[in-house]
């Protein structure tokens, strides 16, 4: 199997990545990379206010930027990405903060171009639980609304950081299949952060796709992961809902300095936790040991090596590095 070929001719997608938008060489290294399309992270525990002003800062980007990248609005945006060896850029939540509790604020933001948005992020806020909370109460009824209201303006729902309950009703109540971005199976490491069998195997039940994720936190290989344990983990999730509901999201943190991870354990309020809560939501072991031969964009081609040598199909690898999350975003988004 020639991987250069197969990897030149796929549709590459990264369903996660929280980069430093403002860091230089960011968007040179997704080119080099390959990649087709990203989920980045324009808001974690923004308010409105807070994020107009970061959302702003992109046409200047997109124009800066426009050897290297292009912004996505629909499937269409995506293909042509490919056919012109840009990036795309889809701009994504990791909360919903951002809508405060204006449900007229969804609207606004899907016209200024955010396709997906993840409902919670780790913690509570008004629409349900996040993962870290002790108690999850799930969707309340103000987060019901919202998520019709992502139904009617076509937004894809990201379920990667909520709430064990709060991801049942969300399931329920969509009328549109959603997704783990960035997630794995806690089957096979047990963290807040990865989702029972019952509920990933609901989201590819449903049409959606889960993005293997990187962040050694979340592996059980932790600050010592290789190549080959982020392919157990995609195996594991692969053998859970199977080929078709399997994608990326790496969750790449290009160009961020501690200070980006101290804001996040501030704004998460750690310093109030138990030592045994302190310890799951832990990001204080800065510099984060990356994945070996998976470091940047640059190393996803790795990915399609990986799974060629363990026997996949050049279908199958392409499935995975990005035509699953494709054929997700068609039906959710149309064409």
């Amino acid at each position: 199997m020639d991987i250069d070929k197969l990897f030149s001719e796929a549709i590459v997608i990264d369903a996660c990545n929280p980069s430093n938008w403002d860091d230089p060489g960011v968007f040179q290294n997704l080119h080099e990379g390959g990649v087709t399309a990203i989920n980045a992270t324009i808001a974690v525990y923004e308010n409105f206010l807070q994020e107009i002003a970061g959302i702003t800062k992109w046409p200047d980007r997109f124009r800066t930027h426009s050897q290297h990248i292009i912004p996505i609005r629909s499937a269409t945006d995506i293909r042509k990405a490919k056919k012109e060896n840009r990036s795309g850029i889809i701009l994504g939540w990791q909360n919903s903060t951002p809508i405060e509790n204006e449900l007229a604020r969804l609207e606004l933001f899907h016209t200024l171009g955010v396709r997906i948005m993840q409902l919670t992020y780790n913690e509570r806020n008004l629409l349900g639980t996040g993962c870290y909370e002790a108690r999850d109460g799930g969707l309340s009824f103000f987060g019901r609304e919202a998520v019709k209201e992502m139904n009617r303006l076509k937004i894809l729902i990201d379920l990667s950081h909520v709430g064990d309950q709060t991801v049942i009703d969300t399931i329920e109540q969509s009328d549109q299949p959603v997704a783990f971005t960035h997630a794995g199976a806690r089957s096979h490491y047990q963290h807040p952060r990865n989702h029972p069998d019952t509920a990933l195997k609901l989201v590819a039940e449903k049409g959606g796709v889960v993005g293997t994720n990187a962040f050694p936190l979340f592996l059980p290989c932790q600050n010592h992961c290789t190549l080959d344990n982020y392919l157990d983990s995609l195996e594991v999730l692969i053998e859970k809902v199977g080929i078709d509901h399997v994608g990326l999201g790496i969750d790449f943190t290009y160009g961020h300095t501690k200070e980006f991870f101290d804001w996040l354990e501030k704004i998460q309020g750690t310093h109030t936790r138990s030592k045994e809560e302190k310890e799951k939501a832990s990001l204080n072991n800065f510099p984060f040991s990356k994945v070996k031969n998976l470091e940047s964009a640059t190393d996803i081609i790795n990915i399609a090596r990986g799974l060629a040598d363990r026997g996949y199909s050049e279908v199958d690898i392409k499935k995975i590095l990005g035509e699953n999350f494709l054929r997700l975003f068609i039906e959710v988004w149309g064409e």
